[in-house]
């Protein structure tokens, strides 16, 4: 008696490689390294992402192309915003220096998680101390508002 690989469904634990690239390459890429392991619904993958995901069989490997604003939302021009040199020092390190490309993790409101904002411009140095008075942040996903290619390798599926 033969059993059919097992096929992705909501809640399941998955082991897989998987990219996602935009049109500038990629974002993530685990086929080098080592298999990501995750629980679909956890929301560790866009829902859009997921959605690709269900009902593909272990052993599968498939690349999907999602069109731009679906996998993880539109540009939103308000999630770019200034914040005060006292602000980032409060949030982390006071002699942390930023350069334009860097990518920053901030603390939730509840201390239980975090998110992440690209440093888009340095502000003036208005007091003389060598550091700029605010750092503009993209808050977007670096994904947002693009097309995405979304590659999977399955690998296991529980």
């Amino acid at each position: 008696m033969t059993t059919s690989p097992a096929r992705v469904q909501p809640g399941s634990f998955l082991t897989l490689h998987y990219r996602l690239a935009g049109p500038a390459g990629d974002i993530i890429n685990t086929f080098a390294e080592q298999p990501a392991t995750l629980t679909l619904g956890a929301g560790e993958l866009s829902p859009a992402v997921e959605q690709r995901l269900l009902g593909l069989e272990e052993g599968t490997r498939a690349t999907f192309e999602i069109p731009a604003g679906e996998a993880f939302g539109e540009r939103n021009p308000d999630m770019v915003q200034w914040v005060a040199r006292k602000l980032l020092a409060q949030l982390g390190d006071p002699l942390e220096t930023y350069a334009v490309g860097d990518v920053v993790q901030f603390p939730t409101p509840d201390g239980l998680g975090q998110y992440a904002g690209a440093v888009r411009q340095l502000g003036e140095d208005a007091d003389g101390d060598g550091q700029p008075d605010a750092v503009l942040f993209d808050f977007n996903h670096p994904l947002a508002g693009q097309p995405v290619t979304f590659e999977v390798q399955l690998i296991g599926v529980l």
